[in-house]
């Protein structure tokens, strides 16, 4: 890719999408401008990737074709308002910002304007990433594959229609706080066993990690995998009695209608 690519931001989800970007070898260093309100932040990154380093949100505005918004979302629509007339005729903007719509960000920006809202998730720091992709009218689809591909650098993004973006939030920007929390029960549970912690989180997350894998390339349905594993009258099918008794499966359901309902709710306040 030959697009100049700025970073105004770059905290941990900003690094990882400068990281990702680098890694990937479609973007080189020299073509990426960073700017963050602290100098050694900057010099720190200039230091580790070999960007260039910014003066000012505006300077990274003025240099980049595509132009990532990596701040908090409570400063996010006064950055965007802030560098708006500094931008190139047809600079495409990528905010990453949770609750910012996309017609909030064209207020802040100008209605004429490319505009993209994404939302990656904290497994992006690893890069396992799962990434939402929401464009306007404006961006073609030739601007969209380019921006999936920069997030599939570290990780898998899809194009979501902006209605869906709650749904996102429950299934895959809160999620791994729910499966932080299946995996630290079931290391407990190996623990109530004889187990050392340390060896009862690897078996516990290696578990996960490689269910999910199973789940991603097999193309099978969870529930055919889940009946492999399941032998007539042995250990798992007793387990699997359990957690349909305890409701695993309505209390994931409803803790992810509250968990939509409430990104919902602030997206209106």
């Amino acid at each position: 890719m030959d697009k100049k690519i700025g970073f105004i931001g770059c905290g941990n989800m900003g690094k990882a999408i400068l990281g990702g970007l680098i890694a990937s070898g479609d973007v080189p260093a020299s073509n990426i401008w960073v700017y963050t309100p602290s100098a050694d932040n900057v010099a720190a990154l200039q230091s580790e990737y070999g960007i260039n380093g910014a003066q000012s949100a505006q300077e990274v505005a003025q240099a980049a074709d595509i132009v990532f918004g990596a701040v908090k979302p409570n400063i996010m629509l006064k950055v965007m308002g802030d560098i708006a007339s500094s931008l190139n005729k047809d600079s495409l903007v990528v905010s990453i910002a949770a609750g910012i719509t996309l017609d909030q960000l064209a207020v802040a920006l100008g209605h004429d304007r490319k505009i993209i809202r994404a939302m990656p998730n904290t497994p992006s720091l690893v890069n396992a990433g799962m990434t939402s992709i929401t464009a306007n009218a404006l961006v073609s689809p030739e601007e969209t594959d380019a921006v999936l591909a920069m997030f599939r650098s570290f990780g898998q993004a899809e194009n979501v229609p902006e209605y869906m973006i709650h749904s996102v939030v429950g299934v895959s920007g809160s999620a791994p706080a729910y499966v932080f929390m299946f995996i630290e029960a079931m290391a407990d549970a190996a623990v109530l066993g004889g187990m050392p912690r340390a060896q009862a989180y690897k078996f516990a997350a290696q578990a996960v990690m490689g269910s999910a894998k199973m789940v991603l390339e097999t193309g099978k349905h969870p529930g055919e995998l889940k009946d492999m594993v399941c032998s007539p009258g042995g250990t798992t099918i007793e387990a699997v009695k359990v957690l349909e008794e305890k409701g695993l499966r309505a209390a994931v359901m409803e803790a992810m209608a509250q968990c939509m309902a409430k990104s919902e709710a602030l997206s209106k306040s």
